[in-house]
């Protein structure tokens, strides 16, 4: 109950599909998704493997509230040892892809070898089948879907799949899914590039199966009405999306500008959610066509854009005219504020670049930061660029290095390595703006001191989606901290990672949260599935999952020296704002984390804590 029950296993190599039972003894240690998944992973591979051999493999996998009435359920990841980063990598994606999987009646589909030439798998119910894809190959996310869906004469069929930067090897390349939403980072569609699969395309029809579904229906409809009457997730989010926050963390001091050089960007306005829903002078239409929402999500906070047909970037390309998945807070700042490009337009048309051949808009933005202070400081020219002028503030350079790196061209090829092989390879490593190999999101940790420390921890290296303590140090939510101050955030940041582990795991959308507690969530979950599914009990999971994930990076060859932060950050002090004159101050973070996490001062996991959480 609450799981299907069923894995779905692909050999590549072979060209078999099989069907195999879920290990049950597995789904009540690690409940589904983003848990049960890395389980398996870590079972079936080698953490030192090559991320790009076919002895990896990439996993598909629902929570056991995907495809259910629980509002947001149609969540699903996707989890692989990272091509960006060689740590695991779970990647998160909303949509209808997961529903459609789960409703099939698949927990995971799991990926194994390599085809000898490009296949995608096509699964109808319980049914599974790899087809050739040859055809395909070369092409983008959007051509790849309407295809497919015309193959099959099913404008319903779901469809995953990579554009050409996953071909190509662009290390932060996505797996996209309903045409703009996106298991955006880490590169796991470098991974599923690697092994010649071009897309996975379901129709499900058979439904999902609960425990008890009346306490069930009680607990999602008492759920729903906290997100309703939630500022945040009511009203917030629906009106201006994730966007809500560019001058909110602007004005807090905390906006990384220009590669992280700056905290706060003079033109933040003109990139932000009320600027998007201005109406432009040239057509009388906004930016911002309408609000979208994933399956079963009563927040709908997604943003479909259009962009000004008269910008220099699209009035002679029609094919960018219609409405498109528009910018997230994140890929408008690091197309933007990062960049130093306040042209509105051009952020969307890049954004929509990335949509189309399935980037993480935020490794790339981030990418391009550095390679403009690399050209600033005379480490590359236009010799390197093929001529692109690479300035800060240039929405031309954006523009043409999102087309030439979405196709893996010219100088793209080198914004596709990332930032820290690019900045390696010119002789500037410290330009790199990332942990473990994975660019910043859009917080700055000098002006949000819990952040830094959210960095330097994360296992799939620099992520604001782990341990989003920006809702309490920013927003409030559940309790005000100062974000300037270190005390008391070695335990925000754990309980965070902690419950985020256990959202991530239901299948539920991680926004939730910002309204809901575990003790929303957990009885959804104790109605849904078989098994005592308390408060304490989810904690407890999401505790299991961290650790986990530290085994598998442990394993894998990093160590506690991978817990840090640019020395940009920790020596070079903020300049203006709330924050002027403050780095990080991870150092003082850091070992109480370590403490209270039950590892050694060398970020070990003692035998205790392992014993603890039977591992």
């Amino acid at each position: 109950m609450g799981w299907a029950g069923k894995i779905l296993r692909v050999n590549l190599t072979a060209g078999t599909v099989k069907s195999e039972p879920l290990n049950m003894e597995w789904a009540q240690r690690y409940l589904g998704s983003r848990g049960l998944g890395t389980k398996y992973l870590m079972e079936e591979i080698d953490p030192r493997v090559d991320p790009l051999s076919p002895d990896n493999k990439l996993l598909f996998a629902t929570g056991p509230l995907t495809g259910t009435m629980a509002s947001t359920g149609g969540r699903y990841t996707v989890i692989t040892k990272g091509a960006l980063t060689g740590a695991i990598a779970c990647s998160n994606s909303g949509g209808f892809f997961g529903n459609e999987l789960k409703n099939a009646g698949w927990d995971m589909i799991i990926v194994e070898g390599r085809a000898a030439s490009p296949v995608y798998l096509h699964v109808e119910n319980q049914t599974a089948r790899l087809l050739p894809a040859d055809d395909l190959w070369g092409t983008s996310v959007w051509h790849t879907e309407e295809a497919i869906k015309a193959k099959h004469h099913d404008p319903q069929i779901r469809i995953a799949s990579i554009g050409v930067a996953g071909e190509k090897g662009v290390k932060y390349a996505c797996v996209v899914n309903d045409l703009h939403r996106a298991a955006g980072r880490s590169g796991v569609g470098t991974v599923m590039g690697s092994k010649n699969l071009k897309a996975i395309a379901v129709r499900g029809t058979l439904g999902v199966r609960i425990k008890d579904f009346d306490a069930f229906f009680r607990a999602t409809e008492a759920a729903k009405a906290v997100l309703a009457g939630n500022a945040v997730t009511g009203q917030g989010l629906p009106a201006y999306g994730t966007q809500v926050l560019m001058n909110v963390i602007n004005e807090s001091g905390a906006m990384p500008t220009r590669n992280h050089r700056d905290i706060q960007f003079e033109g933040a306005h003109k990139i932000s959610a009320e600027a998007m829903a201005e109406k432009r002078p040239t057509d009388g239409k906004a930016n911002l066509a309408r609000n979208g929402a994933c399956f079963g999500c009563t927040i709908a906070c997604g943003r479909i854009s259009q962009i000004d047909r008269t910008h220099f970037s699209v009035k002679d390309k029609p094919q960018y005219w219609g409405a498109s998945g528009g910018l997230e807070y994140e890929a408008a700042w690091a197309l933007g504020s990062n960049t130093g490009v306040d042209d509105l337009e051009a952020l969307t048309y890049a954004n929509f670049i990335c949509n189309e051949q399935g980037m993480d808009p935020i490794s790339f933005g981030a990418t391009v930061s550095a390679a403009m202070e690399l050209f600033e400081i005379g480490a590359i020219t236009t010799r390197e660029t093929g001529g692109i002028e690479l300035r800060f503030g240039s929405a031309e350079a954006l523009v043409k290095l999102a087309e030439l790196t979405g196709k893996g061209e010219g100088f793209g090829a080198e914004i596709g390595l990332g930032s820290r092989l690019l900045t390696a390879k010119y002789g500037h490593p410290d330009l790199h703006m990332g942990v473990k190999g994975q660019e910043f999101p859009a917080y700055d940790s000098r002006g949000i001191q819990g952040m830094g420390l959210t960095y330097a921890t994360s296992n799939r290296g620099a992520c604001h989606l782990r341990s989003y303590t920006v809702a309490s140090e920013i927003l409030g939510i559940p309790e005000k901290t100062d974000p300037l101050a270190t005390d008391g955030k070695a335990g925000l940041v754990k309980a965070f990672q902690d419950a985020t582990a256990a959202f991530d795991s239901a299948g539920i959308c991680i926004f939730t949260s910002f309204a809901w507690t575990l003790q929303d969530v957990a009885p959804q979950v104790d109605a849904a599935c078989e098994g005592d599914w308390t408060v304490e009990k989810m904690l407890e999971v999401g505790e299991r999952i961290w650790n986990l994930e530290r085994q598998f990076n442990l394993a894998a060859g990093l160590t506690a020296k991978d817990d840090t932060l640019p020395k940009r950050l920790l020596k070079e002090a903020a300049k203006t704002g709330p924050a002027t004159g403050r780095v990080n101050d991870l150092g003082k973070m850091l070992p109480e984390y370590y403490a209270l996490r039950g590892w050694s001062p060398d970020g070990v996991p003692s035998n205790e804590t392992l014993a603890r959480l039977a591992l």
